[in-house]
């Protein structure tokens, strides 16, 4: 998954208006107690961290 996927999906998820702004406040324990912009700074693959997100949302199935 490439990034621009990623955020794509982060905004069907969350809006435009607030995914990015959930992806820097919201710290994920499954990402090391990191946010979802600080686990993507740090090298984590896209699909991982939006694994962790869909999960931590409890999204459905067919968002995975």
């Amino acid at each position: 998954m490439r990034h621009t996927e990623f955020w794509a999906r982060m905004e069907q998820a969350l809006g435009p208006g607030y995914a990015r702004s959930w992806a820097e406040q919201h710290v994920i324990s499954e990402l090391g107690s990191r946010t979802v912009q600080e686990a993507l700074a740090a090298g984590e693959s896209p699909k991982r961290v939006w694994e962790a997100v869909w999960r931590t949302l409890d999204l459905p199935f067919r968002d995975k």
